[in-house]
């Protein structure tokens, strides 16, 4: 990271069996794997509403409807041995092409990369199984439940 505190928006996405959208990234020198939402950045002069709904268009092709905040958080990260700083908000909507909801695991584009996501249990995360980033989502999703 260049020592600058980075603004992004995340989108959640929930299965009626309760399973949430999410990407599957790695940090290698912790020799973690881990999972967050789709999303990304925050462009100057953009409201976080609208470029979750532009970094979801970008990634998967779809238009989302039924946004709502569920909160913003501060995320202190080390990622790949290098510090990260970042403010994320966090929404939750659903996604207008019902068949993404039925295809278990498909790849988004990541800035011109291919990026697995897959439709992941929120039994998987925790204390002792996958981490699921920010920190805070988790418990901000067992509160909307």
């Amino acid at each position: 990271m260049n020592g600058s505190i980075r603004p992004l928006a995340l989108c959640v996405f929930r299965r009626d069996d309760g399973a949430i959208l999410v990407a599957r990234g790695h940090d290698d020198v912790k020799g973690e794997t881990f999972y967050r939402p789709l999303g990304g950045g925050i462009e100057f002069g953009e409201r976080a509403e609208d470029a979750a709904r532009r970094e979801i268009r970008e990634e998967l092709g779809a238009e989302v409807d039924g946004l709502r905040l569920l909160g913003v958080v501060e995320n202190l990260f080390t990622f790949q041995g290098a510090a990260g700083h970042e403010l994320v908000w966090l929404y939750e909507g659903h996604l207008l092409d019902r068949r993404l909801y039925e295809t278990d695991a498909f790849e988004a584009d990541e800035g011109g990369s291919a990026c697995p996501v897959e439709w992941v249990p929120l039994s998987s995360f925790g204390e002792g199984r996958w981490p699921l980033y920010p920190d805070e989502l988790l418990e901000m999703l067992a509160r909307t439940e």
